[in-house]
């Protein structure tokens, strides 16, 4: 890392600051001030710079100085990430608390990771063999999990040694004849996708365990889903739901402007739960990025990157990865108030023109990928989206309407006569469905898709009769009317609704199956019943 000559600042509006440093670069990373704080130029002018800063600053003045690192903003990938919980500027919160306390204050740590807890290192390369970006040079245990140690994209060389045993991350593992060292971990910058062979098409589902998801509206391994919905409708709780119960191998959860009691709840349950497919407490296999409502607002922006960036890691080390974005609308309104304190022209409702791009070129970091070591990994995207007033014509749901595969609408209705998850089955879909079929076929049933069609067909039959039985009654319907109107109340009570605090949380996909099947065949059978009663009044 590079320090440039150091400027002064010339004048503060908010978390905007302007320097007079003219030899920055855009999107470097700057430290401001005589706290050291963190902040990125976002704009550049012909004598002076305009930063923003990201954490809190009061008591900032004017002639302060400024000086730029000569590189973005960085992640730090290694292990040691599992169970952490971390500040959007992926400052780990237990080494701040440690330092500053329960409240947060400026102050500078010189990495993310503790780079003297000891780990056990076992090599999978030889001294003399050849190595280039992507070939896995050994591995270290981290709790459940095996954390490949991959050489970087565009190193090569020959090993003259190599280490084996007890190291830590500070620790040279590695040297090359040209006089290079590798070391367990490296930084990246987070704005700046991560590197693969190629792109895979998805074709295998994330079972989240919630039936209305994995039997109506799959979501593909790789695909971005959005669930947006209006205040009280368990945007949340749901998020949580699958975050403890996915079948995935890592989970990134960002909490991006929610409230703190929030992440207290989330933080306490995943210490206690348990996960079943490794023994461990469902805290081992997740990362924790963490901007709440009371946190400085400019560096919500940049949590959502590093939550990505760190999804990407996992995912290039050959693991299926999750990453929950709660919720993707306050990132946004971040965006918006430092679009504003820029004196952009701003779009729709506010927000930057730019707001579709920067989405999309977020989302498009999710799918399967053949990774540079040759494996298949992905990361898929559930983001929540909290549309004011529950209107779904504003600009950040109808943007990500554009680019993810999966609408999980939640109802206002559905959630004020206590359904939950309170999604909508008229207005969601799934554009993975199809794409998921055959997995459903051969890995379930071959029923699947027959009884997803029927149980489909009796919702929208429901919906259909109300206004009918509005008008006349329940007693005025036919017999097969009030027949479909009773099985669709079944469904609804029986199957769609799901319970998060009981171990009806999850469904496993044969248990789904036997539960709809159920249901259906007193369709089946009470149709019967009538088509022939019928037919036995007519003669």
């Amino acid at each position: 890392m590079t320090t440039k000559e150091t400027g002064k600042i010339i004048s503060i509006s908010g978390a905007t600051v302007r320097t007079d440093l003219s030899d920055l670069t855009l999107f470097e990373r700057v430290s401001v001030g005589d706290n050291n704080l963190t902040g990125e130029v976002v704009r550049l002018e012909k004598e002076s710079s305009v930063l923003q800063v990201y954490e809190d600053p009061v008591g900032l003045g004017i002639g302060e100085p400024v000086y730029g690192h000569g590189v973005s903003l960085t992640t730090t990938l290694g292990p040691g990430l599992l169970s952490v919980m971390f500040d959007g500027l992926q400052r780990p919160l237990h080494a701040l608390t440690d330092k500053t306390g329960p409240f947060i204050h400026p102050i500078h740590l010189e990495t993310s990771l503790d780079l003297k807890k000891q780990w056990t290192f076992t090599p999978l390369i030889n001294n003399g063999d050849t190595v280039s970006g992507g070939v896995k040079i050994g591995y270290i245990d981290e709790g459940p999990f095996k954390h490949p140690i991959i050489m970087p994209n565009g190193r090569k060389g020959r090993v003259k040694t190599i280490v084996r045993g007890t190291i830590t991350l500070g620790d040279s593992l590695c040297k090359l004849e040209d006089g290079s060292e590798i070391f367990g971990y490296h930084s990246w910058p987070m704005r700046v996708p991560r590197p693969y062979r190629k792109k895979i098409s998805p074709g295998e589902p994330v079972i989240t365990g919630q039936r209305i998801i994995d039997f109506l509206f799959p979501l593909a391994r790789g695909g971005t889903s959005i669930i947006p919905g209006g205040f009280g409708t368990g945007k949340t709780i749901l998020e949580q739901t699958i975050a403890k119960h996915a079948d995935v191998d890592i989970v990134i959860y960002a909490g991006c402007g929610e409230r703190g009691n929030e992440m207290s709840e989330l933080i306490e349950e995943f210490l206690e739960l348990v996960d079943p497919r490794t023994g461990c407490p469902l805290m081992s296999r997740t990362v924790l990025v963490v901007n709440t409502s009371n946190m400085p607002v400019a560096a919500r922006e940049a949590s959502i990157y590093t939550a990505v960036t760190l999804g990407e890691y996992y995912r290039d080390l050959g693991f299926h990865v999750l990453l929950l974005a709660d919720s993707i609308s306050r990132w946004a309104e971040a965006l918006r108030e430092i679009s504003s304190s820029l004196e952009e022209m701003p779009g729709e409702e506010g927000y930057p023109t730019y707001l579709a791009s920067r989405l999309s070129s977020f989302v498009e970091r999710a799918g399967v990928v053949e990774t540079l070591s040759g494996d298949i990994g992905s990361l898929s995207m559930i983001l929540s989206v909290s549309p004011p007033g529950g209107d779904f014509t504003e600009p950040v749901t109808q943007a990500l309407l554009r680019t993810s595969g999966a609408f999980l609408m939640l109802d206002t209705t559905l959630a004020n006569s206590r359904h939950f998850p309170a999604i909508n089955w008229m207005q969601s879909y799934s554009l993975y469905q199809n794409v998921l079929a055959d997995h459903f076929k051969n890995n379930v049933s071959n029923d699947w898709e027959i009884l997803r069609s029927l149980c489909r067909e009796i919702m929208h039959k429901e919906e259909s009769l109300k206004e009918i039985m509005e008008i006349v009654g329940i007693e005025g319907l036919q017999e097969q009317d009030r027949l479909v109107m009773q099985i669709a109340a079944q469904i609804r009570a029986d199957f769609l609704a799901q319970n998060a605090y009981t171990e009806d949380a999850f469904s496993e996909p044969a248990k789904m199956l036997d539960i709809i099947r159920n249901i259906t065949d007193q369709y089946i059978k009470g149709g019967e019943h009538t088509t022939s009663k019928s037919e036995n009044e007519t003669l």
